[in-house]
């Protein structure tokens, strides 16, 4: 369930027992939509899960107040209206029963099948899963729905139609909360749409998300585009009366459709393009749909002969689709007054594929040759999502990777046998190496473009013929990171260079581990056995490799692992609670407790002044013990350069005390000003070390305040109080 559709009690709500009123209210406007392709016997099954879906959710609400069931049932609206089939209706209506009730999954499988209980499976998250962040639940859950999308295309159809109902309904929620599922839904959901070819609800997630994320920008590209509307009805209803015209003395049946950009299409364009509002609202598009493919090509040939078209601007999808299926005709021609004016010109069956996308295979069925176009590149990208899916490290690194590859421009090139190869725009030579075969491109060395040398990092570009060189032994270069852009040649180059730096990664914890026990003076053959295995449960560690590499990598010091493997060690070992058990340090005594740093002594960098909750690195220095710094501090940019000094440490669980911050404050100078920040910070608790000036002309003084706070909540809450000093133009943290 999306935190737009969070639950809260409904007063009054009734039970459901008898749900004839409920059905009246909620379902017949369903079975409307139903009657139209759906048998009696089909519908009465949906309406038996309806029933079940509202006894389920009895007593739960929506934000907005009404009855919870209300969400699932306008989703099934949304798909009926796609005329999808009767297994993906009712998993809709059904399919936040298993997250937000106690219905389980094995009541759906005895009510309603195993194809319904997995589909529903599916679209739920993974709530049982404790993560450690909310960014990696995220991650987690949308790979989770993917690899469902991979089984069963239709899990991605409920969920966007559950995201739209959302978007339609998510006034209700807090201006914070609204803004985050709007972004999440313009970076993830729409893009999804478009790969699947679902343009008709791709446009009203996007205009509804541009509204929510950014409702100023909307509110005023929107009066922009009424207030210019009518100084273009007379622009528009003139092409259109031209192109019936010339398609009646043509004799060629044609429907002509002359539209306007949508508020999100407009601010897209203005903001990749860096062109004003007039110079994008003065394009003027038409679609025209006639009856079959040569007639696409004869409308092509009278636009051109009406008005001239722009060189280098026309596409033809028909003859190359979209990775999503779609086919038209595009062109681009000076219409009246010299404005450009864009034109579409595809069939009925492709207008509908255009719309409805990878749906269109439930919607017409009928037509089999266009469905398994669709189908089949829907399925090629599903594919590719599996083996990104094998290859990633995590599921945020999955995440990032799909993100690259929803956003895909297309080009198209030309194996050496004259295979096309549909590529992103500005991807290189490596990317289509990756895209014939893995195996070409992890084996690649060289490339030839039309015949001629260039570089592996050479960008293709339209109608290329593009041949890969390899030898065998040769490897993916780190390199080619910088420079790649599909997420398979990036998935892929990631998984080898990372099985390759895992086996370098043992070596060198070998290497430092011995060289630290060397140093106490014992062998590395010559460690206890049980003291090992203790350690290693103790860490967490299935086996010594495991230890070696995070040494190697440098999340564990070489010389701490050797102080606990020394047979008459005091230390005791970490439990994994993440709390420090060290005999010879007491923790109540310890400046600070930091897991991963057991048995050693911890200070603080001056240079930083790191505080609880700030992400943190550990450095081994001599004399000092760890010295703690923040990650984002300039001294600790090089944390790869030494593995052998640099540790990954954490905040322990509930680290108590009070700790040092430094806050730079620009104020004005008035008499009185440093007595009212004083007492601002007093207010809340904090204490005052040091305070220094810089008086920067007669009017602005800065002053930098050595503060001791508990950690950076505590911090947050004194920059807020300090920023209300009428004073004060503006606080941050160095």
């Amino acid at each position: 369930m999306s935190e737009a559709n969070t639950l809260s009690p409904a007063a009054g709500t009734p039970a459901f027992g008898e749900p004839a009123a409920e059905v009246e209210v909620f379902f017949a406007p369903l079975a409307e939509r139903l009657a139209q392709y759906i048998d009696p016997e089909g519908i009465q099954h949906i309406k038996d899960a309806f029933v079940f879906g509202a006894h389920a959710h009895v007593g739960q609400a929506r934000k907005s107040g009404e009855p919870y069931i209300s969400h699932p049932v306008a989703v099934a609206e949304i798909l009926a209206d796609l005329h999808m089939d009767e297994a993906t209706l009712i998993a809709a209506i059904l399919h936040d029963v298993i997250e937000d009730t106690a219905v389980a999954r094995e009541e759906i499988v005895q009510h309603f099948g195993e194809e319904v209980a997995r589909l529903v499976d599916g679209v739920s998250k993974l709530t049982q899963i404790r993560f450690k962040s909310k960014a990696e639940a995220q991650a987690a859950n949308f790979r989770k729905m993917m690899m469902a999308m991979v089984e069963d295309v239709r899990v991605i159809l409920i969920k966007l139609a559950d995201r739209l109902h959302n978007m339609r309904t998510l006034g209700v929620m807090r201006p914070d909360k609204r803004r985050r599922i709007a972004r999440e839904t313009l970076d993830i959901y729409t893009p999804i749409a478009s790969r699947l070819g679902l343009n008709a609800l791709r446009h009203e997630l996007e205009d509804m998300g541009f509204a929510a994320l950014y409702p100023v920008r909307y509110r005023v590209l929107s009066e922009a585009v009424r207030k210019a509307r009518g100084n273009r009805k007379e622009i528009v209803a003139g092409i259109e009366e031209r192109f019936i015209q010339r398609f009646a003395d043509e004799h060629l049946r044609a429907s002509i459709d002359a539209r306007e950009k949508r508020p999100y299409s407009i601010y897209r364009k203005m903001l990749q393009k860096h062109l004003s509002f007039k110079d994008v609202f003065d394009v003027f598009a038409v679609r025209i749909v006639v009856g079959n493919v040569d007639e696409c090509y004869r409308a092509l040939g009278i636009v051109h002969n009406l008005y001239k078209p722009l060189p280098g601007r026309f596409k033809d999808y028909i003859a190359i689709p979209k990775a999503n299926g779609y086919q038209s005709l595009h062109t681009i021609m000076f219409g009246p007054h010299g404005i450009p004016l864009e034109v579409q010109i595809r069939t009925a069956e492709m207008h509908q594929f255009a719309e409805s996308g990878i749906a269109a295979h439930w919607l017409y069925k009928a037509s089999h040759d266009q469905g398994t176009v669709t189908q089949a590149r829907a399925r090629e990208w599903l594919r590719d999502l599996l083996e990104i899916q094998q290859k990633a490290g995590n599921p945020q690194e999955f995440l990032e990777s799909v993100k690259v590859d929803l956003f895909p421009d297309e080009v198209y090139v030309f194996t050496p046998m004259g295979e096309i190869i549909e590529l992103p725009r500005r991807a290189t030579a490596v990317d289509f190496a990756y895209a014939i075969h893995t195996d070409v491109g992890n084996t690649c060395v060289s490339c030839k473009i039309d015949r001629r040398f260039a570089p592996l990092s050479t960008p293709v570009e339209n109608g290329q013929t593009v041949e890969i060189i390899t030898a065998s032994g040769a490897e993916p270069n780190p390199n080619w990171l910088s420079f790649v852009v599909t997420a398979k040649a990036r998935a892929n180059i990631r998984s080898y260079l990372k099985n390759l730096q895992d086996a370098e990664a043992i070596k060198l914890g070998h290497r430092l581990l011995t060289k630290a026990l060397n140093g106490e003076a014992v062998e590395f053959e010559d460690v206890q056995t049980d003291r090992l295995n203790q350690l290693l449960v103790a860490y967490h560690y299935e086996a010594l490799a495991d230890l070696l590499r995070d040494i190697g990598l440098g999340n564990r010091m070489a010389p701490l692992v050797a102080r606990l493997l020394l047979p008459d060690s005091a230390d005791q070992l970490d439990d994994g609670s993440g709390q420090s058990r060290a005999m010879n340090l007491n923790v109540s005594q310890a400046p600070i407790i930091i897991s991963g740093t057991e048995g050693l002594v911890v200070d603080f960098a001056k240079c930083c002044h790191p505080i609880p909750g700030d992400a943190v690195v550990g450095f081994l220095s001599t004399g000092r013990g760890i010295v703690v710094h923040r990650r984002d501090c300039s001294n600790a940019a090089d944390v790869g350069a030494h593995p052998e000094r640099w540790l990954a440490v954490n905040w322990a669980s509930e680290p108590t005390g009070e700790y040092q911050a430094l806050v730079v404050i620009h104020a004005k100078n008035v008499r009185g000003g440093l007595a009212r920040i004083a007492g601002s910070v007093a207010e809340t608790g904090a204490d005052i070390d040091d305070v220094r000036f810089d008086d920067r002309d007669v009017n602005l003084t800065i002053i930098t305040i050595t503060l001791r706070v508990n950690d950076r909540i505590h911090l947050a809450r004194v920059m807020r109080r300090i920023k209300r000093v009428t004073e004060v133009v503006k606080v941050m943290r160095p």
